[in-house]
C-alpha cells in the first residue's frame, strides 16, 4: 500500500512511543478480541456419567445433556454467544448409513432441548455429518467401498431437519459432500425453517490435526481408510475459494475454514474475497499441541491462548470455534 506521505525517520519517528504503556497499547490496538468472538465446541455423549474426561484433550470432557445445559449457562455468564455440539454415541447404534443421525429422540435433539430450556439466549450450532453415527467412520454413505455423494445428501438434509425441529439455531454441515448446502437449504425451506442459519464448513481440509477429536467422539477406531476423496488437499487455496463460492450460491449464511491455525492464509483469502461472516476452527490437534507444550512448561498457556486467538481475528475471522473458549473468556473478562 502506498503511504500518503513519506514516513518520518529516526529520531523524529519513535514507534516505541505507541508501545510505552498498557493504556496506549490498548488505545491503538488494531485488532479486538472479546468473548463474543468465541464459540465453545461441546462433546456430548449418551452415557450415564455427566462428565467423562478426554485423555488426548486435557480439560475437555464428554458431557451428558444435563452437563451440556450447565455448560451453556456458563457460556452465557462468560459472554460467549454460542455453543457447538458434537456427539459421541453408543457404538451399538452405529450402522452403514448413520441411522442414529436422524433419530428425533436421539442425543443431539436431547441436548438442544436441554440447552434451550436452561439458557435460551445461547445460540446452538449442530454438526451435520454422519461420521459419528456410521460403523465405518466416514461422513457419508459408503457404497462398494466409496463415499456415495448423492446418496449422502438425503441423509444429511434429514439430519439437518431433525436438528432444526429440535430447536437448533444453526446447522453446520462438515461433511464436504458436493451439493449438501443446497439439499439442506431446500429441506429447511420446505419445512418452514427458513430462519435457521447454515454455517458451512466450506473449506475443510484432510488434516492430521483431527486425531484427538476423533478419539473424543469415538470415530477414530471405526474409520476405514482416509477422507481425502472429500476433504480438501492441504496444498490448495484457490480450491477453497471455489468451494466457498459454491456454498454461498447454494444458500450458506456463513462459512468455515477448518483447521484454523495452520490455514490462516485461507481464512484471510476467504474473508477478504467474499466479505461474508467467515469462521475458523481451532481444532483438537491445535488445542492438544498447545496444552501439551504448556504442561511441559514450554509455553505460557494463558498468553499463548490469547495470542493464537488474536491471530484468527487479524486474518479476518468473524469468530473462532475453540475448546479454549471458557478459559479465553475468563482471561478477556479480567
Amino acid at each position: 500500500m502506498t503511504q500518503p506521505f513519506p514516513p518520518a525517520a529516526f529520531p523524529f519517528a519513535r514507534p516505541r512511543r505507541l508501545r510505552a504503556s498498557p493504556w496506549v497499547r490498548r488505545l491503538v490496538a488494531e485488532t479486538t478480541l472479546t468473548p463474543a468472538d468465541l464459540v465453545w465446541p461441546l462433546i456430548v455423549h449418551d452415557g450415564a456419567d455427566d462428565r467423562i474426561p478426554v485423555p488426548s484433550m486435557p480439560g475437555v470432557f464428554r458431557l451428558s445433556p444435563r452437563a451440556a445445559a450447565e455448560a451453556a449457562k456458563a457460556a452465557r455468564d462468560l459472554g460467549i454467544p454460542a455453543v457447538a455440539l458434537f456427539p459421541n454415541v453408543d457404538p451399538a447404534i452405529k450402522d452403514g448409513v448413520g441411522t442414529g443421525a436422524t433419530d428425533p429422540d436421539g442425543l443431539i435433539p436431547d441436548c438442544i432441548k436441554a440447552i434451550k430450556d436452561a439458557a435460551p439466549e445461547i445460540g446452538v450450532i449442530t454438526d451435520v455429518a454422519l461420521d459419528c453415527y456410521t460403523d465405518h467412520g466416514h461422513d457419508g454413505v459408503l457404497e462398494d467401498g466409496r463415499i456415495a455423494n448423492d446418496a449422502s445428501l438425503e441423509r444429511l438434509a434429514e439430519q439437518a431437519f431433525i436438528h432444526a425441529h429440535a430447536g437448533a439455531d444453526v446447522v453446520a454441515p462438515s461433511d464436504m459432500m458436493d451439493g449438501r448446502v443446497q439439499a439442506i437449504r431446500e429441506a429447511l425451506e420446505a419445512n418452514a425453517f427458513q430462519d435457521v442459519l447454515i454455517l458451512s464448513y466450506a473449506a475443510k481440509y484432510a488434516s492430521a490435526f483431527y486425531g484427538p477429536y476423533r478419539d473424543a467422539v469415538g470415530s477414530a477406531r471405526a474409520l476405514t481408510g482416509d477422507k481425502k476423496t472429500y476433504q480438501m488437499d492441504f496444498t490448495n487455496t484457490d480450491e477453497a475459494l471455489r468451494e466457498v463460492a459454491m456454498d454461498l450460491s447454494e444458500g450458506a449464511d456463513a462459512v468455515m475454514v477448518k483447521p484454523g491455525m495452520l490455514y490462516l492464509d485461507v481464512v484471510q483469502r476467504v474473508a477478504s474475497t467474499f466479505k461474508v461472516p467467515t469462521f475458523a476452527y481451532q481444532v483438537s490437534g491445535e488445542y492438544a499441541m498447545m496444552k501439551a507444550s504448556a504442561a511441559n512448561g514450554w509455553l505460557d498457556e494463558d498468553r499463548a491462548i490469547l495470542e493464537s486467538l488474536h491471530a484468527f481475528k487479524r486474518a479476518g475471522a468473524a469468530g473462532v470455534l475453540t475448546y479454549f473458549a471458557p478459559q479465553a473468556a475468563r482471561l478477556l473478562n479480567g
